[in-house]
């Protein structure tokens, strides 16, 4: 394909809306008021319209779906920002045409998360008259403080590589993009000359080393994971294994995530020379290995908690696999893993269809089991506000709904930015 033809396939999306997707972008507003009406349910009667409660004479846990949620959401934030990072920094040509996809689930995906602590507090006033007064005195012992950090961090960063890496294609494209949008573009190449493009080539390197350097070692697979492994009250979150078993979930559910956007893209707009059968294969590829290092781990978890361990880890460990749910997310990553490995041995089973299908499992399965170890790690505690007894929780139907809001949220920002950036970066001779 020629570059005239193929920048002209990646303007697709910026052309006319199409019937479907204005009924695609009807169901994201759907979903995000019946996201709304249940938030606000919970405003109205408090968080005791959840299924969350609290420890010792509330026989419950304080943290559920929200918690489990929030960890899953700030996953594929940063799952997604190394994928594209790791384009600029070591040349995986094979990702190349999703970097920017990846970078707008990371800042999608970082907003609903940082929803998710508004949710979580009860009340989103409480945001600004009690959790950022506190951060300076708080910050190296509240973990709502850390998740404030680490949040409002990579959404800089994240926002400054994605605003670095776009100005060449909207000044190259300055004259085939909406002219509605003008203001907006002029903003956004504000200063911009020809000429800085390998300065900015050589900053996004830099911003692109940060992401690798942070994302794994410090954010989701140390600090985040550290929030929760440095408590031994909880046995069922303690230990080492909790970075990379965070840092697996995060790089399994974006990779599922990133193929799933890929594929909706692909088929929205013909997109099969510029999206190929390639790409999916290398990223299955990837997924794999996360899946298999993922289900690796949660051995490492299970044995380490049934054979000789002391009494409060093995009751968590044996709450654990003892809970159905948890075996159902094992169970949708190990399909995965099976179908994309067979593929790999005999490539003759590859299929665009079932590679896609297949990788929306680890995506579901991965929310289900960062949703229940929040909750074992609650229910089984050290100290005996239960009296021996553990707690109890199930998700209510608000709970539920964020979920259906979040998702909404998510497709209604791709839906919007897909009218107004080029999706795939166009590139230079």
């Amino acid at each position: 394909m020629d570059r005239e033809a193929r920048t002209a396939m990646i303007l697709r999306p910026l052309g006319a809306p199409s019937k479907r997707y204005l009924g695609l972008l009807a169901v994201g507003v759907v979903g995000i008021l019946w996201f709304s009406y249940a938030w606000g349910f919970q405003h109205k009667y408090g968080l005791v319209v959840t299924g969350l409660s609290d420890w010792g004479t509330g026989g419950g846990v304080p943290w559920g779906l929200y918690v489990g949620s929030f960890i899953w959401w700030v996953g594929i934030a940063h799952g997604g920002i190394i994928i594209s990072a790791s384009v600029r920094l070591f040349h995986i040509e094979a990702f190349k045409p999703v970097a920017r996809l990846a970078e707008l689930l990371t800042l999608a995906a970082l907003t609903v998360a940082a929803l998710y602590i508004l949710i979580h507090v009860g009340r989103p006033d409480r945001i600004v008259t009690s959790v950022l007064p506190a951060l300076p005195r708080t910050f190296r012992t509240s973990p709502l403080a850390w998740d404030v950090i680490v949040i409002t961090t990579y959404f800089v960063l994240t926002a400054t590589y994605l605003g670095l890496t776009i100005r060449a294609d909207l000044y190259a494209l300055r004259d085939r993009l909406p002219r509605p949008l003008a203001p907006l573009y002029r903003v956004l190449l504000l200063g911009y000359e020809p000429e800085e493009d390998e300065k900015v080539e050589r900053m996004a390197w830099w911003l692109a080393l940060g992401v690798i350097v942070l994302a794994p070692l410090f954010l989701h697979g140390g600090v985040i994971p550290w929030l929760f492994a440095l408590l031994p009250g909880e046995p069922g979150w303690e230990g080492g294994v909790q970075g990379p078993v965070f840092l697996s979930i995060a790089l399994s559910s974006a990779l599922g995530s990133v193929i799933l956007l890929s594929y909706a893209m692909r088929r929205a707009y013909g997109w099969e020379d510029i999206l190929d059968d390639r790409v999916f294969a290398t990223l299955a590829r990837f997924l794999a290995l996360f899946a298999l290092l993922f289900l690796w781990l949660q051995v490492q978890e299970v044995i380490t908690g049934v054979a000789m361990a002391p009494a409060a880890t093995a009751a968590a460990a044996e709450g654990k696999i003892g809970e159905p749910l948890y075996w159902v997310a094992i169970g949708l990553v190990g399909v995965a893993l099976a179908y994309l490995s067979l593929q790999m041995l005999f490539p003759r089973l590859f299929s665009i269809e079932r590679t896609v299908a297949v990788a929306a499992l680890p995506v579901l399965g991965t929310l289900i089991e960062k949703t229940i170890f929040v909750i074992d790690g609650l229910r089984f505690p050290v100290f005996s506000l239960y009296k021996g007894v553990p707690g109890i929780y199930s998700p209510s139907w608000v709970e539920i709904s964020t979920i259906v809001g979040a998702v909404s949220i998510v497709l209604l920002f791709f839906l919007l930015m897909s009218k107004v950036i080029p999706m795939v970066e166009v590139g230079k001779e």
